[in-house]
């Protein structure tokens, strides 16, 4: 996907039409179109970014920024606010849809309909010890400028 046929790009263009939250000069926050729950919002950076991958560290930090200011404003909102998620799928084995990457900021509340099904169990110290070594591992390559291991979806 490039740019001209992203439809978070067209948004920020003025190409398409979202209901504006919030936007500066990184980011632009809208009303998701599809909400689980009333105030589902979209943090979105201005510039194109797959996924975490191609994302500016400076973005991101400003995306989270914004999500954490909008997720405090859901509270006073007058709307249904009990909790508030954050998410963001990077990849589409996460479930992402639209390839410009997002972070979801939505009120939560008793008996809303939004469920994240997983197989919580607790794992082995010896299997957390070998997960934590891979992500400092992880790190490690980062520092030295590695670029991304393992299966990713093509980026395109």
């Amino acid at each position: 996907m490039t740019d001209e046929e992203c439809v978070f790009c067209a948004i920020l263009r003025g190409e398409e039409q979202a209901s504006l939250i919030y936007e500066d000069d990184a980011v632009v926050a809208f009303a998701d179109h599809s909400p689980v729950t009333p105030g589902h919002l979209l943090v979105v950076p201005r510039a194109h970014a797959v996924g975490l991958e191609d994302l500016a560290e400076p973005d991101g930090i400003r995306v989270w920024q914004v999500a954490h200011r909008l997720g405090r404003a859901l509270r006073r909102s007058g709307l249904r606010c009990e909790g508030v998620n954050v998410f963001l799928a990077d990849g589409e084995a996460a479930f992402q849809e639209v390839f410009h990457l997002h972070l979801h900021v939505f009120p939560r509340f008793t008996g809303d309909t939004f469920r994240i099904d997983a197989h919580w169990e607790i794992r082995d110290r010896a299997e957390l010890d070998q997960t934590a070594a891979a992500v400092r591992a992880g790190l490690a390559a980062l520092a030295r400028g590695g670029s991304a291991r393992g299966a990713h979806e093509p980026r395109s």
